[in-house]
Order: C-alpha cells, then structure tokens, then sequence
C-alpha cells in the first residue's frame, strides 16, 4: 500500500488547494462536527448547492474524470480522488448533487446512449439539474429484485404505476433514475429496466418523510399513469440490473467518504476536554476507539486510492468503507451526546451550529440504511471476500 501521492499528484493536490483555499467562503470554513450536515428544507440550500456545483464547473473542477465532450477535464480517477479529500476538509453545499454527479453521471457514461449523454451529463455538472434515485420501495429495500413498481409499454412510451421510498432530496429534484419491472411479476432481477424519469411529468406525488432529525432528507414518490418516452431507457429492456450495479457499486463508494471522521476526532477531544475529566478511563476508550476506527477508515481510502493510482480496479473496498462509515458514526453520535451531559439531551432548531452531535446520533441510520443497510454490507463481504455461503433464501 502506497500513503505518499507521486510527484504529479502532489503538485495537482497543492493546486486544489490553492483554488479552495481562495474560492471557499468563510461561512463554509466550520468545524470539522457540523460538515455533512445540512438542513435541506432550509430554502436557500439549493440555490446554494446549485451555485457551488456551477463554481466547479466554471472552475474546471466538475466531473474531472468526465471527458471533455461531456464538460469534464479528462482527468484521471486519482485526481477526483485527491480533490474529493481536499474538498471534505469544507462544509461546502453538495448535497444535491452527490445522486447527480456521482451515480448518475458515471452509470450514463457507461450505459447511457449517446442521445441521453448529451441531454444531461453537461446541465449536471453546470448545476442545471438536480436528480433522485427511485429504486427503494416499501417492500423492497434490501433485496431490490423483488420490486412491483410496474413499466407496460403503450407504443412510444412506458406507462408506469407503483410507490417509492426512500428517496433522497425527490423534493428538489428535476429527473430521477427509476428502475421498474417490464417483465414478468416474479421474474426478479431478469425483468427490471432502468429508465430516466422526468419528474414534472403528470402523475408524480412527491410526500416528504419527516425524520428524527426534524427534516425531510427522504421522501416517497407516488407513481400514477406516468408516461415515460422508451428514449429514456437506459441499457437493454429487462436488462436493468445490470445498469442498476454500477449505480449501486457508485453509491456504496461515494457513501463511504462523505465524512471525514478524523477531523470529527477533534472536536469530540474537544468537547471531551469542556466537559469531562481528562483522566476518566472510559471516555479515554472511546474516545481511542473513534480514533482507531478513523485511522482504519483513512487506511481503507489508502487502499483505494492505491488501486485508482496504479490503473486497478478497486475491489471490496466500497462495500468494507461503507460498513466501516456505519459503524464509526453510530459510535461519534453516541459519544458526543453522552459527552455534552444532561444538556445532550435537550434539542434546539438546528441551523448548522446548534444540536451538532445530536443530530449526528440520530442522522447515522441514513447512512447505516442508505446504499443497502448494514447486514446486507456484511453478507456481501461474507459471500463475495471472504466465500462463505449465501445467507439462507426466506420463502
């Protein structure tokens, strides 16, 4: 494993640094606890990610791996990797755009047609177009094959019933990925299609989910008699599976660095030092715990971003980083309310200063649920890296 960037890539990091250092405002320069939170009913959060995402893009720094033709730089993978890690080190507003710009661009290069490439990979990274994922449904979460979320086809277009869930920022978003079954109702994951969905279409009920947090990340989306041109499919008809494992092998990894609990360390050592005994032998536990735990998190990236250097493939990294993330924000949250004492059980308004790490304890279970909740992370790497046997088929 390699912990030093090459030559190349340590000038490229220095120039990210510089542009960030100059282009960041100081209201996002917060400390290291509240970065990845954000109250997304507050209005202005989308004018903000919007005018964010479109800084990179005038900046040059908008899908660095995308090709040119496509309003990327043509970088290589490595160097997203690098501005990704310069990037964390600020509470800048992505939100938004992370479905967009990291699952949904990515899945189009691979799969989309050329048509569908032009229509949407650019007013993505211009902030033009804010997507959701609809893909969960009440009844079918963690095994996704069992979806009844139903596409008939009716001449040019696909007709489609049924109800999502799940779905993260639907409320602001103008496309959607879906996938839907065109095949037979038991026909799993053989009959599943990948369509793009135009979300002002007639027929979409976008219901906001209140959560524990006080805000409204998911929603449901209710689907009725919606009308979806056959130009908007993506890949083979029946074949959306495996255009959906490359939306999903993205997301695990995206989920997997979305925080930086190292920085998250030193303010729980912080708060640790206002309001307890330096000396108290379990906080000292914990406390150590959240730091090992970041530094295995750190190391996993290394890892990663040793494979992307090199030209390899990562291989059970994603799933292993995000299962690790679950873990190590159950424990943050946890810790960080019991530090605060009596008063971490009080709630305020929460505006991006106040109520931090309780937000942070009840915020953990989107992460721990999002991208395929915890046991199934686990089952994956007991089957696919370690070669147990498959869990047991319910009947």
């Amino acid at each position: 494993m390699d912990f030093d960037d090459t030559p190349a890539e340590r000038a490229f990091r220095t120039e990210v640094q510089a542009w960030l250092d100059q282009h960041v405002e100081p209201r996002y320069r917060t400390g290291a606890a509240s970065i990845g939170i954000a109250n997304v009913d507050n209005d202005s959060y989308g004018a903000e990610c919007r005018a964010w995402q479109r800084r990179l893009f005038d900046g040059g720094w908008a899908g660095l791996t995308w090709s040119t033709d496509h309003g990327g730089r043509g970088a290589g993978i490595m160097e997203q990797l690098i501005f990704s890690q310069e990037q964390a080190r600020f509470s800048v507003p992505v939100g938004l755009f992370l479905v967009a710009v990291n699952m949904v661009g990515p899945t189009l290069i691979v799969h989309g047609t050329e048509d569908q490439r032009k229509e949407h990979l650019r007013p993505i990274l211009r902030g033009d177009e804010v997507w959701c994922q609809l893909f969960s449904e009440p009844n079918a979460g963690s095994d996704l094959t069992s979806l009844q979320t139903r596409a008939v086809r009716d001449g040019d277009v696909y007709v489609v019933n049924g109800q999502k869930v799940w779905t993260s920022y639907a409320q602001h978003a103008e496309w959607a990925i879906l996938l839907a079954r065109t095949g037979h109702p038991e026909s799993g994951r053989l009959g599943i299609t990948y369509l793009l969905c135009d979300m002002s279409m007639p027929g979409i009920e976008v219901r906001p989910l209140r959560q524990i947090t006080g805000t409204a990340h998911f929603n449901e989306v209710f689907l009725t008699d919606v009308r979806i041109p056959v130009t908007d499919v993506v890949g083979e008809v029946d074949g959306g599976w495996t255009v959906a494992r490359t939306t999903l092998g993205s997301e695990r990894a995206m989920i997997g660095g979305l925080v930086n609990t190292l920085a998250i360390f030193d303010d729980l050592v912080a708060l640790a030092r206002q309001r307890v005994s330096n000396a108290d032998p379990v906080v000292r536990q914990d406390l150590t715990r959240v730091f090992t735990n970041a530094r295995l998190l750190e190391f996993l990236g290394y890892r990663l971003q040793t494979s992307l250097s090199q030209g390899r493939m990562p291989g059970p990294e994603a799933s292993v980083l995000k299962m690790m993330l679950s873990l190590q924000l159950q424990l943050i949250g946890s810790l960080g309310v019991r530090l605060e004492g009596a008063s971490g059980a009080l709630w305020s308004e929460f505006d991006g200063d106040h109520a931090v790490w309780q937000h942070r304890l009840c915020d953990q279970f989107a992460v721990r649920l999002g991208g395929g909740p915890d046991e199934v992370q686990r089952n994956i790497v007991a089957e696919r890296v370690l070669g147990l046997p498959r869990e047991p088929a319910s009947s």
